[in-house]
């Protein structure tokens, strides 16, 4: 006659942790679908389904209700914009009249707004459907039941000139190469200097412009907008500059290397955690076997030993990685004759490869009134040289590729 099977506590407690997380995360489940249910028979009552109230209607006893006082900037709001067409001009006209957002108190007591209109907020104002009387919910608009602010006539040619503004941003940004873009620093107001066109008289200019003045208004910075082709030249020439020049290169390389830290390549370093890191929770597991009421059952020592064999495992991977992990340094020779070399070739590489190379080298440009400051990048000098490896060698006469149109 067999023996009837006995479980022990080692055996029943994953089993019953199991069954219990299986029942939360139904229970959590149901209770998502329910709130998912109740929002949307809300919306399609026409109702509040939350968030903060909105510039012209205040929330009473959960329920949008008119604010006339805020209704007219509203209004006032949608009409300036088919005579502005910016909304940038309608930020800086309301704060140029001191007019504040809406202020409003959470039941926690807390007041929020009160502050200068941002451009951010204004398109909220043009784009929200309420201010039509719709509620929309997942991108579904349903009858709200309050009534609504401006008429839908006044809402649709918001939009479409809102949408024509958005056409020819997205045009100019996704069609358009800046080779220096993301790399300028505003000198002034230590803002992102972004590349920017525009065009006269059928010609195009291209030029790089403080994102501060163009978000907040031009008077906001006082570095003037740079043209492109100026400013892009003063950099090239700067690093060319460094690539003729032996001492500068050693120089260079010199408050590179003793800037760039500990030498250890990053994904060196990211390993070594995750094994370090696995290496403490195998601990922990052990130590949990060893607080067990019976730690000598075989169960419990069958698991210890599983457990001391992996940490055996990721102490020898750590060794491993801390003996031979680093990087090792590129020799100053190898670094003059790699940047010597690419000079002659910079204006057969291709855009791409030109901006490549900037952002291996270059941290930022700062950016005055009257100056221009380069700052390198720690140890990109010995990063650049194995990426410039296949682009050296295609410009001493293999295969250099032709130059194309900015």
């Amino acid at each position: 006659m067999s023996e009837p099977c006995i479980f022990n506590s080692l055996t029943l407690y994953p089993l019953t942790l199991n069954i219990l997380l299986s029942f939360a995360q139904f229970e959590r489940e149901i209770i998502g679908e329910r709130i998912r249910d109740k929002k949307l028979a809300t919306a399609r009552q026409g109702k509040y389904i939350g968030g903060q109230p909105k510039l012209g209607l205040d929330i009473v006893d959960r329920r949008y209700v008119i604010n006339e006082k805020e209704a007219k900037i509203v209004r006032r709001v949608f009409k300036m914009l088919l005579e502005m067409q910016s909304c940038r001009k309608i930020t800086e006209a309301l704060n140029a009249e001191g007019m504040l957002t809406k202020t409003y108190r959470t039941n926690t007591g807390k007041n929020f707004g009160g502050q200068r209109f941002t451009e951010k907020v204004v398109y909220s104002i043009l784009t929200d459907h309420k201010y039509v009387g719709r509620i929309q919910h997942k991108g579904v608009l349903y009858p709200a039941e309050h009534n609504a602010i401006v008429s839908d006539e006044l809402f649709d040619k918001v939009q479409a000139v809102l949408k024509s503004n958005h056409r020819v941003a997205h045009k100019h940004q996704s069609k358009r190469f800046a080779l220096l873009r993301r790399m300028l620093r505003c000198g002034e107001c230590g803002s992102l200097v972004m590349p920017a066109w525009t065009r006269n008289h059928g010609r195009e200019y291209r030029y790089y412009t403080c994102s501060r003045k163009v978000k907040t208004g031009f008077e906001k910075c006082s570095l003037p907008s740079l043209p492109a082709g100026e400013i892009e030249k003063i950099v090239v020439d700067q690093l060319r500059g460094l690539l003729r020049h032996p001492d500068v290169i050693a120089r260079t390389f010199r408050e590179v290397c003793a800037s760039g830290g500990d030498g250890h390549d990053p994904g060196v370093v990211s390993r070594l955690a995750e094994l370090r890191g696995r290496r403490h929770q195998a601990e922990q597991a052990a130590r949990s076997l060893l607080g067990l009421k019976d730690p000598e059952s075989s169960l419990v020592q069958t698991e210890l030993k599983r457990i001391n064999g992996e940490i055996k495992s990721l102490d020898a991977s750590i060794r491993s990685l801390e003996i031979g992990g680093t990087v090792q340094t590129t020799e100053l020779s190898e670094v003059t004759d790699a940047l010597q070399r690419l000079d002659p070739v910079w204006d057969v590489l291709y855009p791409e490869e030109q901006h490549r190379i900037l952002e291996l080298l270059i941290e930022n440009v700062q950016v005055n009134k009257n100056q221009v400051e380069i700052r390198f990048r720690s140890n990109g000098i010995e990063r650049i040289v194995d990426e410039l490896k296949p682009l050296v060698e295609n410009g001493n006469g293999k295969q250099a590729k032709p130059k194309r149109n900015r």
